[in-house]
């Protein structure tokens, strides 16, 4: 039986399992890929590499560490996890069954998409999931935002503090009547086009163009520096949806030490209902989980 088990190898999960590792737990990280997220960056014509500060390079010892630890990593996704008296019951794809004694969700969520043509061809160049990660590269540009909640608004905002123009796509209603979407309404900079719908994503190596349809059903085209997909998040979540309280989202709920309701369950990162989608929170918030699971676990060594 395994003292600790981390399911997911982004940011959270590589923090998490090597605090652990130096506290000598007895761990295995379980995922299908290290590096999660920050194994993708958005690469744009204007920008030099060393321009960029990367999540990954913040997460890269600590992945480097794990390759060579083969002991302490299970590369498969996780399918399910049930508690049984004192202790946990990991499913893997593979029909495996794994024992811990605690576990720390660190699975991260899922970026929706638009699914429209050129979307997947133009992905990480010039049209990315994060406006919060990349504002800064956009001083007096051209961008667009695409989405209709709180994550498009709260996007649109921050790149309109910096770039020359930005249009939000899609956005509506109940969502615009908010204090941030009233702002954006009165921002010269910031042009929102209610109900619009991309149809899609146009480009010349790099994405430039969206065509979109509006309400009246016609077709117009709008110019493109940078194009942000700001739909809500999909926590991966559902592994636990039985055990653990999820928000109205499917987030795990957690407190401050990253505890779930269910003694000895753990959570850390994006899957979690912490605020704000960032690598250097991602990376608190596993150190945070693992140094409460060792806590818990003290007693049980």
């Amino acid at each position: 039986m395994y003292d600790l088990i981390i399911v997911g190898g982004g940011p959270a999960g590589l923090t998490a399992t090597m605090y652990a590792i130096r506290k000598r737990l007895n761990v295995l990280l379980i995922s299908k890929d290290l590096g999660g997220k920050t194994n993708y960056r958005l690469a744009l014509p204007w920008i030099d590499e060393y321009q960029v500060i990367k999540g990954l390079e913040v997460v890269n010892k600590f992945r480097n560490e794990l390759e060579y630890l083969k002991f302490a990593r299970q590369m498969e996704p996780v399918v399910r996890i049930e508690k049984v008296d004192d202790h946990f019951l990991v499913h893997t794809k593979g029909s495996g069954e794994l024992k811990s004694k605690a576990i720390i969700m660190a699975t991260g969520a899922k970026q929706q998409r638009l699914t429209v043509p050129g979307e997947k061809e133009f992905i990480m160049r010039g049209l990315c999931y994060s406006a919060l990660s990349y504002a800064p590269l956009f001083i007096d540009r051209k961008t667009v935002v695409v989405g209709h909640g709180e994550l498009a608004l709260r996007a649109a905002a921050e790149l309109a503090t910096v770039a020359k123009h930005v249009h939000l796509v899609g956005a509506s209603g109940g969502a615009l009547e908010t204090p941030i979407g009233e702002k954006l309404k009165a921002s010269n900079n910031v042009t929102v086009l209610e109900d619009h719908e991309v149809i899609e994503v146009k480009g010349n190596g790099f994405a430039n163009r969206l065509v979109m349809k509006t309400p009246r059903g016609e077709t117009i085209e709008i110019e493109a520096e940078g194009t942000f997909i700001e739909l809500d998040l999909i926590p991966n979540s559902q592994m636990v949806a039985d055990l653990v309280d999820l928000n109205e989202q499917g987030c795990i709920k957690v407190d401050k030490h990253g505890r779930t309701n269910i003694p000895g369950i753990f959570a850390a990162g994006d899957v979690t209902d912490n605020y704000a989608e960032q690598v250097l929170v991602a990376v608190g918030d596993g150190a945070k989980a693992a140094l409460s699971a060792y806590d818990y676990l003290l007693p049980r060594l």
